[in-house]
């Protein structure tokens, strides 16, 4: 499966959110870094390596973003796991971020906090135990 357009991504992505604001459990994995497939390899001489060891660190050109998501299904769940991802160009970033933030807020709007009345309680009671 290749990569999607902005607009595909952000549709199959809003679609995995709600699937999982549905089936009220799950979890979504957002993942991204830097592309460096498509530059040319051109691999420094040892006496540029010397003066730059993390040469790669900055390169010559702003390198594009692969920003992926998946519906974390395991083993269990092969069939219905989701593979999404796309490359952003990085003159595209900033109006790219902008609605990815939008998507990602409107899909963890059900979010819940967590239940942390346990933690507190066995912090409690060795806190209690220990000044004995």
């Amino acid at each position: 499966m290749g990569h999607l357009s902005h607009d595909e991504f952000f549709i199959k992505l809003a679609d995995v959110f709600s699937t999982r604001k549905t089936k009220g459990h799950g979890a979504v994995f957002l993942t991204q870094k830097r592309l460096s497939y498509d530059q040319p390899s051109k691999t420094p001489s040892d006496q540029q390596q010397e003066e730059d060891p993390l040469a790669d660190l900055h390169p010559t050109q702003p390198l594009p973003v692969l920003v992926r998501a998946t519906n974390g299904k395991g083993k269990a769940d092969r069939a219905a796991k989701v593979k999404l991802s796309t490359v952003v160009q990085p003159d595209e970033l900033e109006g790219f971020y902008s609605r990815y933030a939008e998507v990602c807020k409107a899909g963890m709007s059900a979010l819940k906090p967590r239940d942390r009345t346990k933690r507190k309680a066995k912090a409690k009671k060795r806190k209690g135990a220990g000044t004995a």
